[in-house]
């Protein structure tokens, strides 16, 4: 799973009119999820076919690293690299690099010029407004997946499922076409929040290793 910028995110009306959203606490639940994460896990499945929980945790480093620095606006390698041209690789020092670049992401989108005018993630160059956003939906979903893989609880706080649910929603009158990431799964309308959001991203909120 990458952090492509789907195409109608370019056509979105900047949410200048919406507060921007606190990434800390996303960032807080994911770093939360770190010490349990046992060595011997590292190459179990996720919910991302294409990770196990050692690229999904190298992921996770990337994205902190490159969403940091699109706040920034220190454009270079970090944010100009399509992240599946490259597969993750975890250093061994990620159990003290990873809480950093979540600290460090959700610092530098305190800072009002963090969401103003474009900036560049993945490759790709969109407004900074919705660049906070896919941020935060980033660390939801990918937070999700680590806690899932390693049978973990997960609590991203319901500010922080709003942005995902706002930012992932289908268009159109199906509810079950295709969502920002694809095919999105359905779920009830009545689920909880996180579910629909799992749902959105393409993803089964039933999902257990092995499956």
């Amino acid at each position: 799973m990458t952090f492509d910028v789907p195409a109608r995110l370019h056509c979105m009306d900047t949410p200048s009119q919406i507060s921007s959203p606190d990434l800390h606490p996303a960032a807080r639940a994911v770093a939360q999820l770190i010490d349990g994460v046992e060595d011997a896990r590292l190459d179990d499945p996720t919910p991302c076919p294409e990770y196990a929980v050692r690229e999904l945790l190298g992921h996770l480093v990337g994205l902190s690293t490159a969403f940091r620095d699109a706040a920034r606006k220190d454009l270079g390698p970090s944010t100009d690299t399509a992240p599946g041209s490259v597969r993750p690789v975890l250093g061994d020092d990620w159990r003290t690099v990873l809480p950093q670049r979540l600290d460090e992401l959700a610092e530098a989108w305190t800072t009002p010029e963090a969401w103003d005018g474009d900036t560049q993630a993945g490759g790709v160059t969109f407004p900074a407004a919705i660049a906070g956003r896919v941020a935060v939906n980033e660390l939801v979903i990918h937070g999700w997946d680590l806690a899932r893989a390693t049978g973990q609880d997960y609590a991203p706080g319901d500010a922080s499922l709003q942005v995902s649910y706002e930012l992932m929603k289908p268009t159109g009158d199906d509810p079950s076409g295709d969502g920002m990431f694809g095919p999105v799964v359905e779920v009830a309308s009545n689920a909880p929040l996180l579910d629909r959001v799992v749902g959105f991203s393409g993803r089964r909120p039933d999902w257990q290793p092995g499956d």
